[in-house]
Formats: structure tokens, sequence, C-alpha cells
């Protein structure tokens, strides 16, 4: 099967010109969230070494080299998706540079780009079979597995959420116990943690007072790619064969809400989404921690 080719690290454009990379630096800071910068910083770099493949300068592509650069991604075997990712961070590039008189448009502005579905996901969810084996696997192997799981499937935070979670941003109001997430954008959302997954945080910040919530033996936070491996290897244990990611607990708890009967608007704002169609894709924010469907998907696990 072929396969995508790697992101340079630092091309060499960029990091020849200092200008270029003033500029770099100034439009990954205006990108918005951590998350959005690192893939952005990613798309960028492939971009740049297309075009040096190429012999096309940084700063004087076409309209047609950004479609040709679409085109092989999508000979290459990329989603969709993953193609009008790419594309959007070169636009978005682009766009700033134009907005400060760099260059006097943006070339990619109107490049073509993939339809996507807005009801498909390439995300393998859980069955609610899968999910309490999951459940069983993680809460038999220690308090830290335990609590990744159970934020993870239970409240439906991003693995990037729990990652970053500090154990100041645990708290309880009017019988809640919840904790304060930082959102894409940097929104601050409450997110309430059912019982079960509040004794789990109990258990794996037990002794503690300050730091992170999911943190290492050594008292650092774990990596988004450490999480990841522990949901990969808790899976295998669990014996489920399909390969399921941090965010197969995020989509198995939007599928788990609405078929308990959570609205779809309030799993949209348990979940963080500005827009109701990316709820929708995932199978099928309010303050206010009444309304969260996270109760409900812990009745329903029932373990």
């Amino acid at each position: 099967m072929t396969t995508l080719p790697a992101a340079r690290p630092a091309p060499a454009v960029l990091a020849a010109d200092d200008r270029l990379t003033r500029l770099t630096a100034a439009w990954l800071l205006s990108a918005g969230s951590s998350h959005t910068r690192r893939a952005y910083r990613t798309d960028l770099a492939q971009w740049a070494a297309w075009l040096d493949d190429h012999d096309i300068p940084l700063m004087a592509p076409a309209r047609g080299h950004v479609d040709a650069f679409s085109a092989e991604l999508g000979a290459l075997g990329a989603a969709p998706a993953t193609i009008a990712r790419k594309v959007a961070a070169v636009s978005s590039f682009y766009r700033y540079a134009a907005d400060e008189d760099i260059i006097p448009a943006n070339p990619a502005a109107r490049a073509r780009r993939p339809a996507i579905d807005p009801d498909y996901s390439p995300t393998h969810g859980l069955d609610i079979g899968e999910a309490r084996a999951l459940i069983t696997a993680a809460d038999t192997d220690s308090p830290r597995s335990s609590a990744i799981i159970r934020e993870l499937l239970e409240t439906g935070m991003r693995v990037s959420e729990l990652a970053a979670q500090q154990i100041q941003d645990l708290g309880a109001e009017r019988g809640h116990r919840y904790t304060t997430i930082t959102r894409k954008g940097g929104r601050k959302q409450k997110l309430p943690l059912p019982p079960t997954a509040a004794h789990a945080v109990d258990a794996v910040t037990a002794g503690r007072t300050a730091g992170p919530v999911i943190a290492t033996r050594t008292g650092q936070p774990m990596a988004p790619s450490e999480i990841y491996r522990t949901v990969r290897r808790l899976a295998r244990r669990a014996g489920i064969t399909k390969k399921i990611t941090p965010h197969s607990l995020r989509h198995a708890y939007a599928t788990l809400a609405l078929d308990a009967g959570v609205p779809l608007r309030d799993v949209q704002t348990d979940l963080g989404h500005r827009d109701p169609r990316t709820t929708r894709r995932y199978d099928r924010a309010r303050e206010r921690l009444d309304r969260s469907g996270a109760y409900r998907v812990a009745a329903v696990l029932g373990i």
C-alpha cells in the first residue's frame, strides 16, 4: 500500500530566510490551539518540501500548484479530510502573508478541495460490550489506566484535553464533580465527572494537590502519544481486535449518549463542537452541568 511521504522537519527555505521564519512563526501563533499549530506546522513543512522538489519558490506558487499537490496526495492514498486540512493550512498561510502585504494574493484561495461527507467518520467506535470490556481491562490494570479510559469514555474529552488536565482544574458545584478543560480556541468548559470517573480521578491523584491528573511515574504530564499507546494496549487486553484510539472513545461517547436519548445539542456541547454537523459525524457548551450526557453514559455502562 502506498503511504504518504513524511514531512521534512524544517523546510530549508524557511530556515534560511529570517523573514520567512518570522512570518511562519507569526502565522502559527494566529492559527488557534496548540493542536492546530502542530498540524499546520507539519502541513506547511510537507507543502514546502513538495514545492522544493518541483523547483517552485515558496512565496510564488500558483493555484495550479496547490491543485497538483492536492491531486498527488489523493493519488498516494490520503483521505479526503486529510487533503482538505492540508490545503486549508496552505491557504491559511498564504492568506496571512497576503494580509501582511508580503504577496499580492492568496494562490490557494480557490484551490480545489475534496468533498467530505459531513455524516462520515473514519473512526472505529465501540459497541456497548466493547466499551464495558475496555473499562474492565482498565480498572484491573492500574488507577491511571482506569482514569484515562473512564475520563475519555465517560466525558468525551479529547486526548489533548486529558493530557493537559491539572489537579487544580478539578472542582465541585451544586453536587457535581467536574473538571475544567481548555477547548480549541482557548475556550474554557466545565465537564461533569460521573461518580465512576470521579472515583477513578480521586484514586490516581490520591495524595497530590497539584500537577497533572494523568502523570508519569516521575510526576510529569503524560504525553498524548503515551495515552494513545495505553489505550491500544488496554484494547488488546480487552480482546478488541479493531484499531482503537483515544478518539474512538470520544466517538463512542457520542454514540452512547445519542442512543441513551441525550439531545444532539447537548452532545454537541459536551464534545465542544461549534457546528452540529461535526457532532453528527460521530454517529448519527453549555456550562450547565445538569444536562450533560455524562451521567447517562456512565449509567448505561453500568460498571
